[in-house]
């Protein structure tokens, strides 16, 4: 059995790439299950923002998801008018509104569930010590991801 190469810091030599397959894999598969249920990306993205964090102001939303204005009321008008937003008005300011999620594909879970299976699969096979592991990466690596987005969002 070789032991494979390894660059500095204890990380094999080609751990960008392994890494940079797997990001590639997951936009992917984002891409496709958006397409299978007749949405762009962005819009499957934007609505997973707002199930996650809940209902928002459109530049919230903007922010989040890293559109400007204007293609961010398209984005909204677009899910507005396939039913799964609604734009609210703000209690007290009759001039903001939130948008609020309302629904979702109705076959997304269908469409989903595959790859949520064969990831469940994996992850069943780690230890729970090494599940601890993976899941505070994901939270980590989620806070360093947006934290780095902010970083390179232009200064208002």
């Amino acid at each position: 059995m070789s032991i494979p190469e390894t660059a500095p810091h204890g990380f094999p030599a080609d751990a960008h790439e392994v890494y940079r397959r797997y990001v590639s894999a997951v936009m992917l598969h984002g891409q496709a299950g958006a397409r299978a249920v007749d949405l762009g990306a962005t819009d499957l993205y934007a609505l997973n923002i707002l199930e996650l964090a809940g209902p928002m102001t459109p530049g919230e939303l903007g922010a989040r998801s890293g559109l400007t204005t204007g293609p961010t009321t398209r984005l909204i008008d677009r899910l507005e008018d396939a039913g799964y937003v609604r734009r609210a008005p703000v209690q007290g300011d009759r001039r903001k509104v939130i948008v609020e999620p309302v629904g979702k594909p109705a076959d997304l879970d269908e469409i989903l569930a595959p790859a949520r299976k064969r990831i469940g699969e994996i992850i069943g096979g780690y230890s729970p010590e090494q599940r601890e592991v993976l899941f505070d990466y994901f939270t980590r690596a989620a806070a360093a991801y947006q934290a780095a987005a902010e970083e390179l969002r232009p200064a208002d």
